[in-house]
């Protein structure tokens, strides 16, 4: 039935259908843009161009932590808070892929059963597949179709798996670290990298026995915090502890990241942030349609293997080598 009714739907009836705010029609819009089949690729590029104007009102939140922080559990407390506050949510989780069968565990939708149920809420599980980072190839344009649907806030979260995180960071305006206290030593070097990126940290499962190292965490994160080199957009990350069990701090990190909002919009950071990324977007799409583009010449595939043998055993520069393959490249695209 969904097959049949997707088919049917003109590009024009997808848009109104997202403008509407129809979860069904968004729905569909959503599979259309991570479908890999070429019609649907031209078919939903056409579609976005359409509701391009609608979109860019939403606060973008990316939040990402180490294994067992609880991240579906306290985006299931902090989702229903923000939806409190006459919000309209959507939350793209990103599932963990098998590297063999590229099929996705995409459980998120189960553990977080009570915001799934609320109208005002979209959960969107997508497999990570082998994207650099944990995000899905098109999370992005998943976001903007959710933007364009009316939703007010867009939550990404991540694999966290500690490893290229900065592709959240740079598609969304608050990234947000969730982590646990005393989460030993084997985690230092996830901290790090991550925490220089983070606009604020909130330490969870800060309840019962766990209070007191969640109290003392946070103020070692604080201070870590103060020994970083300042941040362009002028803010200091702010650290706090929560439980979604007693709910302490899920009020808070929503004011945090208002608060946030406000002052980056009014030193002009928010919006001069937008923009980059959009152009930082543009660079990337370029280069991915750039090498799309080159696989479709067979000739260049076996001088390509050429080159590549003779870098491997020192009989050509690397430079010399990519200069060659450019030419040819623009051989065989005067010869097309």
């Amino acid at each position: 039935m969904k097959g049949s009714l997707k088919s049917k739907l003109t590009i024009d009836q997808l848009a109104a259908g997202i403008l509407q705010g129809d979860r069904v029609i968004l729905g569909q819009a959503i599979t259309l843009i991570e479908s890999t089949r070429a019609a649907d690729q031209i078919t939903g590029a056409a579609l976005l161009e359409r509701i391009i104007s609608k979109t860019g009102h939403a606060i973008r939140i990316g939040i990402t932590g180490v294994p067992g922080v609880g991240k579906s559990t306290f985006i299931e407390a902090f989702g229903k808070h923000i939806i409190s506050q006459e919000k309209k949510l959507a939350v793209l989780t990103i599932d963990p892929s098998s590297q063999l069968t590229k099929g996705s565990i995409l459980g998120d939708k189960t553990r977080m059963e009570e915001l799934s149920k609320n109208p005002n809420a979209f959960i969107r599980p997508t497999a990570s597949g082998n994207t650099l980072g944990g995000v899905a190839h098109k999370t992005r344009e998943v976001m903007l179709l959710c933007e364009a649907a009316g939703y007010d806030v867009i939550i990404v979260e991540t694999v966290g798996v500690g490893q290229s995180e900065v592709s959240v960071k740079n598609m969304v305006d608050f990234f947000l670290l969730l982590m646990l206290a005393g989460a030993g030593d084997e985690l230092q070097g996830i901290k790090k990298g991550i925490m220089e990126m983070a606009d604020g940290l909130v330490i969870t499962k800060a309840d019962g026995d766990n209070t007191k190292k969640a109290t003392e965490a946070m103020a070692e994160y604080q201070h870590a915090f103060h020994l970083f080199a300042a941040a362009e957009s002028g803010w200091t990350p702010r650290v706090l502890t929560s439980s979604a069990v007693t709910g302490e701090g899920i009020e808070e990190t929503w004011k945090m990241i208002l608060i946030y909002r406000d002052q980056t919009m009014a030193s002009g950071f928010f919006d001069a942030n937008r923009s980059q990324q959009n152009i930082a977007w543009f660079q990337e799409y370029f280069d991915q349609l750039l090498k799309d583009d080159l696989q479709k010449f067979d000739s260049l595939q076996s001088i390509n293997k050429e080159l590549i043998k003779s870098v491997g055993n020192r009989t050509l520069s690397s430079r010399q080598a990519a200069l060659q393959y450019l030419a040819a490249y623009h051989e065989a695209i005067r010869n097309k």
